[in-house]
Order: C-alpha cells, then sequence, then structure tokens
C-alpha cells in the first residue's frame, strides 16, 4: 500500500522527498542575529531525521522586525551564517528554507534597544502593553523593499526557498485585519487595501528572487480575533497570493492574543486542518496544514482525506528528531511523541531562553549532550519508575552501562500518570507510554513490585545508584484533614474512590486545578454525543453548549495564595483558568482553611469565617520528596545520583532533564 506520508511532492519545481514539513519556530538561538552552532546542529540533526523540508526563522527584515535572537537576514554580513545552515539542512537530506517576517506591534521596545514598534495604527498590543507607531508611506514602500533585500540573501545563501510569514498577528495580518488597521489611505479601509501590503511584499519578493525560486506564506486559516479579518476573507487572500504567484500556502491558525488554544495538549490532534481544506478547496497550488499533528497516522489521514497537501509537524520533530524516518520504516511505535505542555519551547521563549523540549532533553543540545557510549561498562541500579527514573535508565543503557530499574509499585510511569487523567492532558500518559518504550530499546532491564532497601543492595553490589523514588502527596496540618470524606488529589486523579455531589479543592495549584476540572466534568456531554445531538437537531446549540460544560458535581477551588494554577507553564495557565470559569467551578483566593467538618470546610477570608459546603474534600496542597534511600546509600559508599521529585519537587520537565542528566553523569 502507498504511503501519502512519504510521496514526493514538488513545489514550483523543487521536489520534496516527502510531505512532512518542518515550519518555522523561532528557537531563540542565534546570537546577536548570527547563526550558531547551536542552531545548526539543532537543524542538522531534523533533517538527518528524515523531514523533507525545513523552514528556519523567522529571520529578519530589518532590525525592528524581531530581535538578536532571530535570525538575521536584514543584512550581507548574516549570509555565511545563512549559507552554513542551509548547507547543514541540505547536506543532511532536506530542503532548506528560511521563513522571513517583521513582528510589527507584536515587537518589543525593550528588545529593540528602545526603539518603538511599528505598526499600520497606533493601536496597542495586548500581548505587548505597547503602543506602535503608525508607520507613513514612505516606510511602508521601505519594508515593502527589504523584504526583497532579505529574499534575495536567503537565495543568495543557499536555501532551496523563501517562505513570507502573513499571519499570527504580526506586520502583514496587522495590515489584513480591521483590528489593527484603521488606515483611511490606500493601505486601510477595504478589502483591497487592506491586503495591498501582503501583495506588495509578495511582488516585490518574487522580483528579487525570479520565477523559478519556490516562493511559500505562511497564513491564519482563522485569527480567531473577534472583529478581526474573517474566515472567508483569508480565504480570499489565499486566492489572490495564488494569483500573485505564491508556490504553496501554509495554514496556520490565531494570533498571539487569541483566546482560543492552539498549541496546548487540550487541543485535539490535527483539529484545524479544516481550516486547510477550506482553503485547497480554492487553490491550485499545494497547501500544508498545521498544529498539533504530532503522529504519523494523523498526518496520513490529513493526507488521504483532501484535507491538505504537506503536513507542518514542527514542535513534535522537537521532541523527535527522528520521527519521519521511524514513520517510514514502520518503527511508529518508537516515536517519542510531542505531549504539547509548551514548557520547553513557547514558555522559554517568554524567559528569554532558548528553546528546549520536555520529551526530548537533548533537544538544543545535540553535541553537549550527545550520550558517548562509555568504555568502562558499570552495573547500575534505578530505583523508580516515574519520569526521572526511565529517563536516567534510558541514559544510562545508552552510554553502554548495564542497567536495572526497579519499581516498587506495579507500572511504570509514576505521576505522568496522574497527569494524564485531567481532561485534555491524556498525551501525559502517552509520554509514559512512549519512555517505556524508550526503556525497552535501551536493553535495561525493568523489575515490578520490586523494593530496594539495605539488603538488596548488599546482595546486588551495584556499581552505580540512580535515585529516583519520586514524592508523596503532603497532608496539611489542618483540624479534620484525617477524616473519611477527606482525599488526596492523587487518589482522585487515580479515579480510586467515589465522590459526593459537593467537592471543595483545598490547593489551586496545577494539581489542584486539574482535579477540579476532572471532576467539574463528570456528568457533561461527551464529544460523541455530543456530534449526535448536534447533527440531529436534537437540541439547540446554546443547550448543547451548556450540557457539554455543566456537570452533576458543584466544585470549588479554595487557594491560600492570590493565584490560582501558579505552577503551570505560561501557555497552559490562561487556557485552564478559562476553563475553571466555563465549567463553573467557583474559586475562593486569599483563603485559609481552618477546619474540616463532615459537612464543610470552613475558611477564612479577609478576616471573615465563612463555611463551604462540601461532601467530599479534596487535598491538593503539594508534594513531599520521599527519598528513603539516600542516607544508607551514602553510607554504604555506592556512587549515586537523586533525580526528579526525589531530589526536590518540581515539573515533569525537570524531572525528565535531571534523569536524562544523572544517567549520563554516571562512570
Amino acid at each position: 500500500m502507498i504511503d501519502p506520508l512519504f510521496q514526493p511532492i514538488t513545489i514550483n519545481g523543487m521536489q520534496v522527498k516527502n510531505r512532512i514539513y518542518m515550519p518555522a519556530m523561532h528557537m531563540n538561538m542565534a546570537g546577536n542575529y548570527a547563526v550558531t552552532d547551536r542552531l545548526v546542529d539543532f537543524y542538522a540533526e531534523r533533517a538527518r531525521g528524515g523531514a523533507g523540508m525545513i523552514t528556519v526563522g523567522y529571520a529578519t527584515v530589518d532590525e525592528r522586525s524581531g530581535n538578536p535572537g532571530n535570525i538575521g537576514a536584514h543584512q550581507d554580513v548574516y549570509i555565511p551564517g545563512l549559507t552554513r545552515l542551509a548547507t547543514a539542512i541540505r547536506e543532511n537530506g532536506a530542503r532548506a528554507s528560511v521563513q522571513l517576517n517583521h513582528a510589527g506591534r507584536y515587537n518589543h521596545s525593550l528588545l529593540m534597544g528602545g526603539k518603538q514598534p511599528v505598526a499600520p495604527s497606533a493601536i496597542a498590543s495586548r500581548l505587548t502593553r505597547e503602543t506602535p507607531k503608525e508607520l507613513e508611506i514612505v516606510e511602508i514602500r521601505e519594508i515593502v523593499v527589504r523584504f526583497a533585500q532579505a529574499a534575495r540573501r536567503v537565495k543568495e545563501a543557499g536555501f532551496d526557498a523563501v517562505e513570507i510569514l502573513s499571519g499570527t498577528g504580526y506586520l502583514i495580518s496587522e495590515f489584513i485585519s480591521p483590528l489593527t488597521n484603521k488606515r483611511c489611505d490606500e493601505y486601510g479601509g477595504s478589502f483591497d487595501n487592506r491586503i495591498r501590503f501582503g501583495l506588495e511584499v509578495i511582488a516585490a519578493v518574487r522580483q528579487a528572487v525570479g520565477k523559478e525560486f519556490p516562493l511559500l506564506v505562511r497564513m491564519n486559516g482563522n485569527e480567531f480575533m473577534q472583529g478581526g479579518t474573517s474566515r472567508q476573507e483569508l480565504q480570499e487572500y489565499a486566492v489572490r497570493l495564488a494569483a500573485a504567484g505564491v508556490d504553496a500556502l501554509c495554514i496556520n491558525v490565531g494570533w498571539h492574543e487569541a483566546q482560543v488554544p492552539q498549541i496546548v495538549s487540550e487541543v485535539p490532534r490535527g483539529v484545524f486542518a479544516y481550516l486547510a481544506r477550506g482553503i485547497r478547496e480554492r487553490v491550485s497550488i499545494p497547501v500544508i496544514a498545521s498544529h498539533r499533528i504530532n503522529d504519523p497516522q494523523v498526518a496520513r489521514e490529513l493526507l488521504s482525506d483532501g484535507y491538505c497537501d504537506m503536513v507542518a509537524i514542527g514542535r513534535a520533530l522537537i521532541a523527535d528528531p527522528y520521527f519521519p524516518d521511524k514513520a517510514r520504516s514502520h518503527h511508529e511505535p518508537d516515536i517519542v511523541h510531542c505531549v504539547a505542555c509548551a514548557q520547553g519551547c513557547f514558555d522559554n521563549l517568554f524567559k528569554m531562553k532558548a528553546v528546549e523540549c520536555l520529551c526530548n532533553p537533548r533537544a538544543g543540545y545535540e553535541r553537549a549532550r550527545a550520550l558517548v557510549r562509555t568504555g568502562n561498562p558499570l552495573n547500575v541500579v534505578v530505583v523508580g519508575g516515574g519520569a526521572a527514573g526511565m529517563s536516567a535508565a534510558i541514559a544510562a543503557a545508552g552510554r553502554g552501562h548495564r542497567v536495572t530499574l526497579h519499581e516498587s509499585g506495579g507500572q511504570l510511569g509514576g505521576q505522568l500518570l496522574l497527569a494524564g487523567a485531567a481532561p485534555g492532558r491524556e498525551e501525559f500518559l502517552e509520554l509514559a507510554a512512549d519512555l517505556k518504550r524508550q526503556l525497552e530499546l535501551s536493553g535495561a532491564t525493568v523489575v515490578l513490585n520490586s523494593s530496594v532497601d539495605e539488603q538488596f543492595l548488599k546482595n546486588a553490589k551495584p556499581d552505580a545508584l540512580i535515585i529516583a523514588t519520586g514524592g508523596r502527596p503532603i497532608t496539611p496540618p489542618i483540624p479534620g484533614a484525617d477524616l473519611a470524606h477527606v482525599v488526596q488529589a492523587w487518589d482522585v486523579l487515580s479515579e480510586n474512590i467515589i465522590m459526593g455531589r459537593r467537592v471543595a479543592v483545598i490547593g489551586g495549584g496545577a494539581v489542584g486545578i486539574e482535579t477540579a476540572l476532572l471532576l467539574a466534568e463528570k456528568g457533561t456531554l461527551s464529544g460523541e454525543a455530543l456530534k449526535f445531538l448536534l447533527v440531529h437537531g436534537a437540541e439547540s446549540v446554546e443547550e448543547l453548549y451548556s450540557l457539554a460544560t455543566r456537570g452533576s458535581k458543584e466544585v470549588i477551588v479554595i487557594e491560600m495564595l492570590g493565584e490560582l494554577g501558579r505552577n503551570f507553564g505560561k501557555s497552559t495557565r490562561w487556557g485552564m483558568l478559562q476553563d475553571v470559569e466555563r465549567y463553573g467551578v467557583k474559586t475562593r483566593a486569599m483563603a485559609r482553611v481552618v477546619e474540616i467538618s463532615a459537612d464543610c470546610v470552613r475558611i477564612e477570608c479577609a478576616g471573615i469565617m465563612e463555611d463551604i459546603p462540601a461532601d467530599t474534600v479534596v487535598l491538593a496542597v503539594g508534594t513531599r520528596s520521599h527519598n528513603p534511600l539516600q542516607e544508607l546509600v551514602a553510607a554504604s559508599g555506592i556512587p549515586f545520583r537523586v533525580a526528579g521529585d526525589a531530589l526536590q519537587p518540581a515539573m515533569v520537565f525537570d524531572a525528565i532533564h535531571q534523569g536524562y542528566s544523572a544517567g549520563c553523569e554516571i562512570g
């Protein structure tokens, strides 16, 4: 049977070996606009992994279009670095492209040495909280020329194609949208005027690179901005782009300000491909679907069902560079799937750090963290089969050590199994399965239901030990915390208990919010039921929405601090808090729990006492390290490392990275 994912495709004479397109993602790995070894190593690895085409970027067209962490294409001095990057991608088997962009009002003055960002109109950005300078017509035309000059540099550097970013709330889409374009001249007002700037950029770039050089555009299929450009207008814009000489369109979704989740784990796989199909039905050039395509079978179905001609697989290639080759060689069970947590990619960018990956500790450190085979294989024991323990065992075995992992319970996964229990967080269950598979491939031995104690150490005599025994939930010193109807959030997430109708969750961190949402969804319509009732017109859309968001339990979250969900990553937190409101979960912040009784929780808030009725009380106040072995092992003289919550309670990202480091450091 022909695999649609691995059929070649031609874009303006450029043959691409398969339908896997790695889209541009800001990596923050450039150094003062210059291509670095780190950037070259990162993309060379993805090319070796089998991607058909890789687009890097975005790259700048002038110094107001980005920041020094972006790849520079705005001066000739950057051409040698661009050439090195193009060569690394092409020599490792992929087609190479650069995305050009101007951030417009999304740029920060702080990142431009105090310069004011520019935009079609002086309308403040909700993302940066800054008001841009309105561009004059002469400045608009200068930017058009700079796009063309940057494209010329891309071609001179040896890339196979160039892409223009015309969406996501950046400058070109700011011109298109009536939300951000209030101009009264030839660049504002009517739809034809608002798309003028984008089409002028395309015309100038085409002239600069010639008719035979592939030119792509990445654009929104839907902005998800109320009062912005309509989906129908964007489809018409796609038609105009094709007529203007664009050779392929990559369809993304949303602006950075949009209130529809786009990248996090609750977004269903491939859900936004319908936008690519809507455009593909109106143009005759190749169309690329994107967002949350992290599995080969999803990609195949989108291609086979006519949604698109190629699939943009971005963060999934950060998580596993060899995703394409594993799919091509019928080793799909070996793929480590992106869980869409955004902890290492988007959240790092908010921290002004380079992109990393929760699932892949080597991402961005391809050379520095390569597994080097040891010349002195040791007998290594790893204690704990959670994220940290599995990561440690995989790394130690990868270095050539003889590794045995001992897990006290009956299955691997640890707290990943709890993280994956909450609604929209199922990808963490996939990660637990992926790590288990990587453990099998590593050759490490796994022993379940196995306790490691003093007698074990005397008998086994390991050369080295990695302690990854995890954590335990905290029981706070609250009167009544030992009552029968008081349970731990971990037990709720494990679905080991029956809950009452009125539930009070004590603790508004990540675990508390996830537990509250799990409970709030009890009794709501499933997706399958919702579709059936909608298609058959059984209820109004408004009633269906209510039935999909109003469950059978009354849930309240009580948090002592002033902020809910404080230990979520920034990319995830806002969506989770939206869901708290959407599903009718009540909240009490700045509230101290005084006592738990048989039928209520007494809280103090701003000096006022209040009784919260509760049939079940859930404790979600944090995790404490569980490390009964360290003192014993230290006394024995066995070299050891500690990783994950056994070292210090933290996020899954930290557990996997610490485990990997511990495994690498042995011997």
